[in-house]
């Protein structure tokens, strides 16, 4: 291993531009004669426009066009397609509403586009659009989701009967039934996981510029995709062959799945541009964030697991409701989040018989889409709850009946009951690990004195496994025609011995300039400094899906691999010539090619000036370009594992919840920067303590947002984020290329399910059980107000 290569905690490139103001992002460019545009957004929930008068705004200064719904439609840009492919378990296609870019006839939820002002400048563009008169019927707005799904509920879209847009299920009733009747012990519970927002620090923004002469469009925008935007704004909205359409994500301020859509903006500034021939910039503001980006979670599960006299785990199964808002995301559709769910319910552990049943239910809210996590950290709350209650009910401790159900190393790979296939991962050895960092043993001990006292002080556990860097033989979700499975680098050398290596990934925070630079450094034989990494820019390579998914270090990683060490075969097919010695006894490393075992080498600078420039020191056929072009597809992906141990202490006066100690045991596959993974580890819980404690969209009954402003909507800061202990196993994947495991998203999936059991944990003497996330001071004293009622009685 070089100093600086796979494996070494080398502190992050790009943090130099950041810290000090000098990163490009989107609302960073100005293009030349560039407008502004400004979005009219609907205040109802549920409305049909009767009319939309602009004569007034038009006329206002500043003002160069005004787009409706009937403009949208008269370019062909009458709708955003979204259900693919994906069939409702029946065989019948998903209900597939339109979505169009700005709506023409009714609006389906608070934000929902109406207009769009063109403007010289922004504020000029604001003022108008406060100008356009709008006549909307008020329609009633439909905001409960189970009752949204009741026969008779008013409907969001015609084509969704009773408003399911989705419906499937997986398992077999009669076994499951049969396994349930068997049961010594079942174990039911009913989980609510409310909406939150991905609020990532960059608001949404997209520029678009069309070239008249060529016909061709470059998009500027925030987006965690840019090859996938490419594809599916160029070839199904825009109706462009993919070379007329260049996408670019200049630095991206955070994303968290909330950035991975095609959204109507990006849409129609590309469609004004063309028409106006002039760039045309549109950025959010925190609150159009927060009121219309796409949001996470929403569900409602009934759950229950069966077990025998020993604590094992013999049948479970669940229902699952999701909320999926006014319209499916696209290009991801409205089955994502909740399948997801239903999907990975059975976690990590030994599960034979399995039933789960999915709808995907929409509302007048705005849509849902992927999330940190995607349906994991909903799943992960539901297993981990029902686990913590079953020990509970048998007495067993909750470390015990997790070692008596994991998955056990000598049963991989391990085939769940929901189809997921498991490789080797660290299932037990996480719970082992967290424990014995965490102090378990002693911690409870330490409850016990607590509770003498009469302090509400808990410890909770939980355990997961998730699939990251999926391949092509795997959909993100069901049905998705999209390659979501490989990966494309491009890495050269030019003339100075420079090396730029391009990928489709985007990174949106996660250090992929740094991580990506040590591999190709290390396995190119060149030092780390001399590479500079080109990534979200749908121009730079073929091909690619982006970054989500935890999908970036693994295949951009493998693709990485592949093309350094193709174009190092190159380096010492030169430097052969240049050495007068076999390519077989030549070494590169630190950016020299050295004769094994001697002093004589030279620099990469030297072999490319060779290829380049003194083209008459090589023979003809050993002018070979410094470059090569390798696509990775680790096929099935791997199996990344967790357990969290949280200690919570909750306030009897206030039910203030404070985090003590929080302890991650992590098998994500061998490491290539330390740092960087110990930071994704520490936003990640960050994220997940907001998602546990603060985080949460309230709607009120006319599906008005309650918290559309930070104001409102409540975020963890510093002071809420504790210390934590992290530990990673690190034993390298037996199916990808390095050994690499995906690992951003853990985070958020096991630690709302850690923090909820040692609430509950904390509550147990008062038979409180946590059973809706986040975990509010609020709901705390409504939980405890009702025991003491009824204690009273």
């Amino acid at each position: 291993m070089t100093v600086q290569g796979i494996g070494a905690a080398v502190r992050r490139k790009e943090d130099r531009r950041f810290l000090t103001g000098r990163g490009s992002y989107t609302d960073d460019i100005n293009r030349p004669g560039q407008l502004h545009a400004v979005i009219l957004r609907s205040p109802h929930a549920h409305a049909r426009i009767l009319g939309i008068d602009t004569t007034a705004a038009a006329n206002m200064p500043g003002v160069v066009a005004i787009f409706t719904g009937a403009d949208m439609a008269k370019d062909n840009l009458g709708s955003i397609p979204c259900g693919w492919l994906v069939k409702n378990k029946d065989g019948s296609p998903m209900a597939e509403p339109p979505h169009p870019p700005l709506v023409a006839d009714r609006v389906r939820h608070v934000g929902d586009q109406v207009a769009v002002v063109i403007a010289e400048t922004r504020n000029q563009a604001r003022d108008a659009a406060e100008a356009i008169q709008v006549d909307y019927e008020v329609l009633p707005a439909i905001v409960d989701t189970a009752s949204a799904a009741n026969s008779g509920a008013p409907q969001v879209h015609e084509q969704a009967k009773n408003n399911v847009c989705y419906d499937w299920h997986i398992g077999d009733k009669a076994a499951v039934d049969a396994a349930f009747a068997k049961a010594h012990h079942v174990t039911k519970i009913d989980l609510v996981n409310n909406r939150l927002i991905p609020n990532a620090m960059e608001p949404r923004a997209a520029i678009g510029e069309y070239e008249r002469g060529t016909g061709d469009y470059t998009l500027y925008t925030t987006s965690q995709n840019p090859h996938l935007i490419r594809l599916l704004l160029g070839a199904f909205v825009l109706h462009l062959p993919e070379h007329k359409l260049r996408v670019v994500a200049p630095d991206v301020g955070g994303g968290f799945g909330g950035k991975g859509s095609l959204y109507p903006e990006e849409i129609f500034v590309c469609a004004a541009a063309r028409r106006l021939a002039r760039p045309v910039k549109w950025t959010s503001d925190r609150i159009e964030d927060l009121t219309c980006n796409s949001q996470g979670f929403g569900e409602f599960i009934d759950a229950e697991i069966g077990l025998n006299g020993d604590g094992c785990i013999v049948a479970l199964r669940a229902d699952v409701i999701g909320d999926v808002g006014a319209y499916s995301i696209y290009p991801w559709t409205a089955a994502l989040e909740p399948v997801q769910v239903v999907s990975f319910l059975p976690g990590p552990y030994r599960i034979e018989h399995y039933r789960g049943r999915v709808r995907a239910v929409a509302t007048s809210k705005a849509p849902t889409g992927p999330y940190r996590g995607v349906g994991r950290p909903t799943s992960t709350f539901v297993m981990e709850r029902l686990m913590d209650m079953a020990a509970t009910k048998l007495g067993l401790d909750a470390k015990e009946i997790r070692l008596r159900n994991l998955v056990r190393a000598g049963e991989f790979p391990y085939k769940v009951a929901s189809g997921i296939v498991w490789d080797k991962s660290g299932f037990q050895e996480c719970l082992n690990a967290a424990c014995d960092a965490i102090g378990y043993d002693t911690l409870r001990v330490a409850q016990r004195e607590a509770r003498t006292k009469g302090r509400w002080f808990g410890i909770g556990v939980a355990s997961y496994a998730e699939l990251t860097g999926i391949g092509s033989r795997i959909s993100v979700a069901p049905g998705m025609p999209i390659n979501t499975g490989t990966e494309t680098a491009n890495i050269r050398i030019d003339s100075t011995g420079a090396i730029t290596a391009a990928f489709g990934v985007a990174s949106h925070g996660q250090g992929l300039e740094t991580t990506l630079a040590q591999i190709v450094a290390e396995h190119l034989g060149a030092r780390f400094e001399d590479v500079r990494i080109v990534q979200g820019d749908s121009a730079a390579v073929p091909g690619g899906t982006g970054t989500y998914a935890s999908r970036s270090l693994v295949l951009a990683g493998g693709a990485a691999t592949l093309a350094a060490r193709a174009l190092r075969e190159k380096v010492l097919n030169a430097a052969s010539h240049l050495l007068e010695a076999s390519a077989a006894d030549l070494v590169a490393e630190g950016g020299k090619v050295s004769v094994a075992g001697t002093d004589r080498s030279v620099t990469f600078r030297e072999v490319a000036r060779a290829v380049y420039s003194d083209m008459g020191r090589l023979p003809p056929d050993a002018r070979d370009e410094l470059a090569a072009t390798k696509t990775y597809d680790p096929v099935f992906g791997t199996t990344t594992s967790a357990t969290h141990i949280a200690t919570v202490e909750i306030d009897p006066e206030t039910f203030e919840i404070r985090i003590g100690r929080f302890a991650v045991a992590e098998d994500c596959g061998r490491l290539v920067n330390p740092l960087i993974v110990d930071g994704q580890v520490h936003g990640g819980v960050a994220q997940g303590i907001g998602a546990a404690l603060y985080e949460e969209v309230v709607y009120d009954d006319q599906g008005q947002i309650n918290t559309g402003s930070l104001v409102d909507y409540l975020v963890p800061t510093a002071c809420e984020i504790p210390p934590m202990q992290i530990v990673h196993l690190e034993s390298e994947s037996p199916t990808t290329l390095g050994g690499f495991r995906g690992m951003g998203e853990g985070g958020t999936i096991g630690s709302p399910a850690a923090i909820a059991n040692a609430v509950s944990d904390a509550l147990s003497p008062l038979a409180i059980e946590i059973n809706e996330l986040p975990v509010t001071p609020e709901r705390l004293f409504r939980l405890i107000e009702a025991v003491r009622a009824r204690d009273k009685t």
